[in-house]
């Protein structure tokens, strides 16, 4: 039995792109202009698109002046798993003591307190 490729028809653009931002996306390009076997001009470029917090992972440099203080920053810093079920990204905390605040996807570590706490709630 052969493995074939399937469209994914579901994909939008937003997907896309988030998929993007989420796994980075580099672009290097040597350009040089050469005369009779000789360079005259040559340009480097590299290019990154990525989110913030890929970038960050990764070790991509930030503009100076970049204030990393910042409570957006400090989100970036978070460590972050996908959902299961969703795939949303999530606090790794959070997926694993609360489960996932977008599809309510409950991990068994949440699943295994909530039970342990229920019977406490009701002794009071």
């Amino acid at each position: 039995m052969g493995m074939t490729a399937e469209k994914d028809s579901g994909s939008t653009l937003v997907d896309v792109i988030d998929r993007i931002l989420d796994k980075g996306l580099v672009i290097n390009a040597d350009i040089t202009v050469s005369v009779a076997g000789v360079e005259l001009l040559g340009i480097k470029i590299r290019a990154a698109l990525a989110s913030f917090e890929t970038a960050a992972k990764y070790g991509l440099e930030f503009p100076s002046g970049t204030n990393y203080e910042t409570a957006a920053w400090k989100e970036t810093m978070v460590d972050k798993s996908e959902c299961p079920q969703c795939g949303k990204r999530v606090p790794t905390d959070d997926l694993l003591n609360e489960g996932c605040p977008w599809c309510g996807w409950v991990s068994a570590k949440a699943k295994a307190a909530r039970a342990k706490a229920a019977p406490e709630m009701e002794a009071r």
